[in-house]
């Protein structure tokens, strides 16, 4: 559900397929091979090593990476969640960092359209142990999100992780601020997206694709949003490709 980072501009790396906002290769090396490989799970680096193995660069880069799953396990653990909801599966390795990180008897809601690409990450979730803690719905993100409010889930989840199409960011937001409880957070990624939000229309390449174009627009309609959002606390963080933390208020 993330495909349109398949053209990153100059000033982003995806350094050995990894995303990378850092303007030194040899820094993000450095915090990948000292404090980021060492402690990554055995089981995420063999989903991390199937998904290259499955798809070309351009997609194949659309997993969480390393440096910013670690963060994300370590936020889950720090919030004491133990009901969280991911919106954008893909192999799932977000997926598997999360469910690794709640409690023997946390839940995680993981949503996404693409089942096929949700079964790559299967046999290592399986050989983790953690599948009775994930519900996968399959669907598109505004349909499932709008049916779990209507089954009355409305301030459920401790934790949501967003990494879904684009162009719907600002319509998730809405949604997903009823079902997070207050006090919950809500993440964000990819919303400094390779640097393209720093770009005018007119500075955009010609060669992206509309949806690119489209996801770029969405992206700075909502970070410019979550600035002035009174409902939300928030702080964007320039790891992976970007990644806007809001705990709701109220």
């Amino acid at each position: 559900m993330d495909s349109e980072k398949a053209h990153p501009p100059k000033q982003a790396s995806t350094h050995h397929g990894v995303k990378n906002l850092l303007y030194s290769d040899a820094l993000q090396q450095y915090i990948l091979k000292t404090s980021v490989y060492p402690r990554e799970h055995e089981l995420l680096r063999q989903i991390r090593e199937a998904t290259v193995a499955k798809y070309d660069a351009s997609k194949s880069v659309m997993y969480v990476p390393p440096d910013e799953g670690l963060f994300l396990s370590m936020l889950i653990k720090i919030l004491k969640a133990k009901k969280t909801l991911e919106i954008g599966v893909f192999t799932g390795y977000s997926l598997l960092t999360t469910a690794l990180a709640l409690p023997e008897d946390g839940k995680v809601t993981a949503i996404d359209i693409d089942r096929e690409a949700y079964e790559v990450g299967m046999p290592f979730i399986q050989k983790a142990g953690v599948k009775d803690k994930i519900n996968f719905i399959q669907s598109d993100g505004l349909s499932a999100l709008n049916n779990l409010l209507k089954n009355k889930h409305e301030s459920e989840f401790d934790f949501v992780f967003i990494d879904a199409d684009k162009a719907n960011y600002p319509n998730y937001h809405e949604l997903v601020l009823k079902l997070v409880k207050v006090g919950g957070v809500i993440a964000y990624d990819n919303t400094l997206l390779f640097g393209l939000v720093t770009l005018s229309d007119d500075e955009v390449p010609e060669d992206f694709p509309q949806h690119v174009k489209d996801g770029r627009k969405a992206i700075v309609k909502l970070n410019k949003f979550l600035a002035s959002d009174s409902r939300v606390e928030v702080s964007q963080i320039s790891i992976g490709d970007g990644l806007t933390l809001c705990k709701r208020l109220c």
